[in-house]
């Protein structure tokens, strides 16, 4: 439907649920801790029928912990240093993990931050919620910034091997700008919290 603008509604959503005879079929090929893998035959717009491949994710959440009002001079945020073998390396990182069947986006958001950080927040908002690579997956990560934070004990799984460092607001933007921060949820939390919430 076109409103008075000209624009047609339907191209306005970030993701236009898919009526029944678009996925003809699906198989399952793989099932995995994280994620499933499937191959569905698919109807596109144009009529033309294909097989498709996609990676089946529950979604996950990301949260940015800011240990200081940030809506002040300059506030610190926490972050992860976080081995991740697909980059071959250490990577700076917001922590963040897969939902748990049944469990919240906020739910998972202060879950994720205890058991990685140790910290526990008196203050959790959502910022935004964004598909991170729609090409192949069905992932959507919610995005959370947590305030008035309590430091404690991590209590991260056997395969996680992290550190967490903390720097000021401005630092942060200037890894995301010089190429030091390339973690895409981690940019993301980073830049849609400077730009929308924080004094920086």
């Amino acid at each position: 439907m076109v409103n008075a603008t000209g624009i047609d509604n339907r191209t306005r959503s970030p993701a236009i649920p898919m009526s029944d005879d678009v996925r003809l079929h699906s198989e399952r090929i793989w099932t995995g801790r994280i994620f499933n893998f499937d191959v569905d035959r698919i109807r596109y717009p144009n009529g033309r029928e294909a097989d498709f491949a996609i990676v089946r994710h529950p979604g996950a959440s990301a949260v940015i912990p800011y240990l200081s009002d940030p809506a002040g001079d300059d506030p610190q945020i926490l972050l992860l240093r976080q081995y991740r073998y697909a980059t071959g390396g250490y990577l700076y990182e917001v922590p963040a993990g897969r939902l748990d069947e049944g469990e919240s986006p906020l739910e998972c958001a202060r879950r994720e931050l205890r058991e990685e950080t140790g910290c526990t927040a008196g203050g959790v908002e959502e910022l935004c919620a964004m598909y991170m690579t729609p090409g192949y997956t069905d992932e959507k990560i919610h995005f959370f910034i947590a305030t008035d934070i309590t430091r404690g004990e991590a209590e991260r799984e056997e395969d996680e091997f992290a550190e967490t460092v903390v720097f000021t607001l401005s630092r942060a933007l200037a890894m995301v700008q010089q190429g030091e921060i390339v973690d895409a949820k981690t940019a993301i939390s980073i830049l849609f919290s400077a730009g929308f919430l924080a004094g920086a």
